[in-house]
């Protein structure tokens, strides 16, 4: 068995090279994509079958509050599946991308079928994002199975984000290109398009990736936790996913992850409304136009990564947020002024946001594999599966309140879906009301994010003296040994004395 285990790809370590970040971070061709369909598409899909804004809102919002839940002890259930034969063969990540892959290709073409019954779109919707979950949550893990080194661990998560921004600009140049051609079927076309790139990228991703080896050290660790009932696993899990809170910098990260891409939610929910409804001269490909332009933040997602490395997150968030404050100011100008012909100033408006978006979306899943190092040294357990479960979980809760949200604050001004389709068409009145919720929601967002993020100490310096002192007391160092830059750099990242991290019983 050990043999095998040795000759079995999805445990053999390779070198780590930009091609190899690459071919891990393709899954996000879907990932980044899907995000972006859900914010910024499937809202205005939905309200063009005659669907009201309330009941639009709520397919996203309801769908997501499921695969929230289920998202929530899926990550465990990667963490522990190495028990099972099936785990052992194909790997305890790698076995649900597999299977995750072949179950998108079949039902992913089936929600862009035309129809005028809300519930066929919710329950579609609904097995759509579980099977998102089974293939992002154990693949959001493997920067940390794959490699202990945190610039090794930027590339692949800086390649991640830069394949992220290259599914937002494809999702988007798709349909504009399609709905500029008035092709009666455009979003159903687009949807066929989205699913053959997607499950090329997801198996690419699957062959490209491996696991930490199953070495009888780690299968040591491993199999000294207890086996457990479903019971007993199910209140473990629960356990385990609320001491993730403990993590200081886990809480902060988490906030500003969440704060800003809701805000984001917002934006791009609303925009198509925004463009189309208040906007004078806009047609009706125009904001898949501007959502198109997000192209540019594959070029703002590159020189991240180099920022990343020499000026940490800090100053990444400062700059991406700063940015999208001022373009949502120069949006609702547009709109109060008046202005004849805006496409032009609406596009340098959108270049500007998009790069702002594309470090946005790149900066918190960059900090996301060294957030475990900090749990390691305050548990000495390999729990990077639970953390990827709890910042789904979280980001699923509030992508589903920002649509949902949106959908009622629209109903709720008076926004008619069916009569209310160009800007000849709305009121001033209802004008007003779309420009207050396109600009208030991302705007308070995004401005505590960056509050938030001003606090934040985990970085590239910060990350090698923790990495320092964890590989110190593994090799049997005491603790009071600690050096007074350690204990104060720990004490900052995990929020603890210095005293009760790395305890002497992992599973307290």
């Amino acid at each position: 068995m050990k043999k095998q285990r040795k000759q079995n790809w999805v445990y053999t370590p390779k070198k780590i090279t930009v091609k190899r970040g690459i071919g891990f971070g393709l899954t996000d061709l879907m990932g980044g994509g899907w995000n972006n369909i859900v914010s910024g598409v499937i809202f205005a899909f939905v309200m063009s079958q005659g669907i009201s804004p309330a009941l639009a809102g709520a397919i996203t919002g309801i769908g997501r509050i499921f695969d929230a839940l289920f998202s929530l002890f899926f990550g465990a259930i990667t963490d522990n599946f190495y028990r099972t034969k099936l785990g052992q063969r194909f790997g305890r990540r790698h076995f649900f991308i597999l299977l995750g892959g072949i179950l998108f290709t079949i039902v992913f073409p089936l929600f862009w079928v035309r129809s005028d019954n809300w519930l066929y779109y919710l329950f579609v919707y609904i097995a759509i994002e579980l099977i998102i979950a089974m293939i992002l949550i154990p693949w959001e893990t493997l920067p940390t199975e794959m490699t202990n080194d945190y610039n090794l661990r930027t590339v692949l998560s800086g390649s991640r984000m830069f394949i992220s921004a290259t599914g937002t600009a494809i999702v988007f140049l798709v349909l504009a290109a399609l709905k500029h051609s008035n092709n009666p079927n455009a979003y159903l076309v687009t949807g066929i398009i989205w699913t053959i790139i997607f499950v090329v990228a997801i198996f690419v991703s699957y062959r490209s990736t491996w696991e930490r080896p199953l070495t009888p050290e780690f299968l040591k660790e491993l199999n000294s936790r207890p086996k457990l009932s479903f019971g007993q696993f199910m209140k473990q899990t629960v356990n385990d996913y609320f001491s993730t809170f403990k993590n200081k910098a886990f809480r902060q990260h988490l906030m500003i992850y969440l704060l800003s891409f809701t805000g984001k939610d917002f934006y791009s929910t609303l925009l198509p409304t925004f463009i189309i409804c208040t906007i004078q001269g806009a047609k009706g490909d125009l904001p898949w136009t501007l959502q198109a332009l997000s192209i540019f933040g594959i070029l703002s997602t590159l020189a991240a990564a180099r920022l990343m490395v020499t000026h940490g997150p800090k100053f990444l968030y400062s700059l991406s947020y700063s940015t999208i404050i001022v373009t949502m100011f120069g949006y609702v100008l547009t709109w109060m002024f008046n202005i004849k012909n805006p496409i032009i100033i609406l596009i340098i408006i959108s270049i500007f946001y998009q790069l702002a978006r594309g470090i946005l979306e790149f900066t918190p899943w960059n900090v996301f594999p060294f957030i475990p190092d900090v749990d390691r040294i305050m548990t000495r357990r390999d729990r990077s599966g639970i953390y990827a479960a709890v910042m789904t979980f979280f980001r699923k809760s509030t992508g589903a309140v920002a649509s949902w949200i949106a959908g009622i604050l629209l109903a709720e001004i008076g926004f008619n879906s069916k009569t209310m389709t160009t800007y000849g068409t709305t009121p001033h009145g209802i004008q007003l009301g779309i420009n207050v919720i396109f600009f208030v929601g991302p705007v308070v967002l995004i401005l505590w994010a960056l509050l938030l993020s001003l606090k934040f100490k985990l970085n590239r310096q910060t990350h090698e003296v923790l990495k320092k002192e964890i590989e110190r007391l593994e090799n049997g160092g005491a603790k009071a040994d600690v050096t007074q830059e350690a204990k104060k750099v720990v004490e900052e990242l995990t929020g603890e004395s210095y005293e009760k991290v790395w305890p002497d019983n992992p599973d307290l």
